[in-house]
């Protein structure tokens, strides 16, 4: 029996369990790539996030059936000196704060002690937050993976915050991650990004960078269509521990609620995913809003609501949560910044709306027109089962995976 090729995998957060959009891509990718390649992957894990110690060895269990997995902490997740030092040093070098925030003596002898192995056929490197641990690599071809374009990201952060130094900081942190994707893009093999957006983006900031999309994907099998229970109810999966969800809880909360209140009275909303107590207390007082908090299985929640939101007005890339929502034939209102990157029709699978009276109009009209919510929730289905099942998308991403162990040398 032929000896599989090796593929080392340096991966910013432990994707298991595969329960948010970076870690439900990152989790498919490493089981796809699981197919041709005998993988080793290297992951950073966040305390914060719920990888807690006692969590670690069965996150490490779950992925070891598709990969040799080892985990390694990030070292400011332990210290507030060390986190304020990091931004510090990135004002001081001018260099972008992520080169420090996953700065890791324990992580770089590892990959070194891997490299040093000599028989890996390619680095897949699923951030360029990673990018300082390119030097380690040698003469493996890189595969690196762009969630999004993180200095947009950043400069649309920049956009929406309110405080003027906060937005100062973002917009120089911007400026730093824009050098290094210039830098960078065009020194790996490949770059890997998911959606054309994202493509058009890498290509204006590194025009001789090699790109190649690979979309995010969805379960279809896992994701299926079922019964709404809850007619009036509106429902948004994300949680706050991430700026962009934040901000979103915020904006609808504040700006487009009330008018939608005004429109549909007896309206349910549901904000499932990660939240602190106190801003469940708070959001549930104030705005009538129930933050789930963690859910172990979002399908049981999603399914029971009329209506799925994305009121994202700070992203990038694609968000997986709407591929989950239309696989299970939902029909969905979002903002242009919330669905950008994914195959869309207005009026047809999704309805678009940006500002707060056209979005609450929309929502409206969803709760109260069962036909336009079926209508909506069948094309999203149809369109996934087309364009995003992970099996469509894993043939085209081995070919480019291939290509690059092929060009070596």
């Amino acid at each position: 029996m032929a000896t599989r090729p090796r593929l080392l995998m340096l991966v910013q957060t432990l994707p298991f369990p595969p329960d948010s959009g970076v870690a439900i891509r990152t989790y498919n990718v490493m089981r796809l790539l699981a197919r041709d390649y005998d993988v080793t992957a290297l992951c950073f894990y966040r305390v914060k996030h719920g990888q807690a110690s006692r969590d670690l060895d069965a996150c490490v269990r779950g992925l070891g059936k598709i990969a040799r997995v080892r985990a390694f902490e990030i070292p400011q997740e332990h210290s507030r000196l060390r986190l304020l030092w990091d931004h510090g040093r990135s004002v001081l070098t001018r260099k972008v704060y992520t080169d420090y925030a996953y700065e890791s003596a324990e992580f770089a002898a590892a990959v070194r002690a891997e490299v040093a192995s000599g028989d890996y056929a390619l680095a897949h490197v699923d951030s360029l937050d990673l990018a300082p641990y390119f030097n380690l690599l040698g003469d493996l071809p890189v595969v690196c993976v762009h969630h999004n374009i993180e200095s947009a990201l950043l400069r649309r952060r920049a956009g929406v915050a309110k405080s003027a130094l906060l937005r100062r900081y973002l917009a120089f942190q911007a400026d730093l991650m824009e050098r290094a994707e210039r830098e960078w893009c065009p020194r790996v093999r490949l770059n890997v990004v998911v959606s054309p957006d994202d493509a058009k983006g890498i290509a204006a900031l590194a025009p001789t960078a090699r790109v190649e999309l690979v979309p995010n994907g969805v379960d279809i099998d896992t994701y299926q269509p079922g019964t709404v229970t809850d007619p009036l109810g509106v429902v948004f999966v994300g949680g706050t521990t991430w700026f962009p969800n934040r901000d979103a809880l915020e904006f609808f909360a504040q700006d487009v609620l009330p008018i939608l209140r005004s429109r549909v009275p007896g309206v349910h909303i549901t904000w499932a995913g990660r939240s602190a107590e106190e801003e469940r207390i708070a959001y549930r007082e104030k705005y009538g809003i129930e933050l789930t908090g963690y859910l172990d299985d979002i399908r049981p929640t999603v399914a029971a609501a009329a209506c799925y939101i994305v009121p994202l007005r700070v992203g990038g890339g694609t968000r997986l949560k709407i591929l989950d929502a239309w696989s299970m034939g939902k029909a969905i209102v979002s903002t242009s910044v919330g669905c950008e990157g994914l195959v869309t029709a207005d009026g047809e699978n999704i309805l678009i709306r940006d500002d707060p009276s056209s979005f609450a109009d929309a929502i409206a009209q969803v709760l109260l027109d069962p036909a336009l919510r079926e209508r909506l929730g069948r094309a999203g289905r149809i369109g996934v089962e087309e364009r995003y099942s992970w099996d469509v998308i894993g043939g085209a991403m081995s070919r480019a995976y291939h290509d690059v162990t092929a060009r070596r040398g």
